[in-house]
């Protein structure tokens, strides 16, 4: 059973990046992954270039790129980075993780 199949649970996201730099990019790739290996069909995710879309700054009250937006389910949270470390972004969006196998525990 993965962790997808835990939860119903639908997850908005919206990544702000800052152009095509090497950062944006590793945000990118790692938030994309989080949401196919752990939000499967349950996640609609937006990604917004800061360099096309400034007015978002004040919108949407962002300090620094790249920063992932959890819109829902509530609380709305944000995280600032490059998202590279899976298990504290599973853990501040609150993605119900599947208990380990027999297999898979240490």
């Amino acid at each position: 059973m993965t962790s997808a199949n835990l939860d119903d649970t639908s997850y908005e996201l919206t990544l702000f990046v800052n152009g095509a730099s090497e950062l944006s990019a590793r945000a990118i790739a790692n938030v994309r992954q989080i949401c196919d290996v752990y939000l499967d069909g349950r996640c609609r995710l937006v990604i917004i270039n800061l360099h096309d879309d400034p007015e978002s700054l004040l919108t949407m009250g962002i300090l620094a790129a790249p920063t992932l937006v959890k819109h829902r389910p509530l609380p709305v949270r944000k995280l600032i980075g490059d998202l590279s470390q899976t298990e504290r972004v599973l853990l501040a969006l609150d993605v119900p993780r599947a208990h380990p196998t027999p297999a898979t525990r240490g």
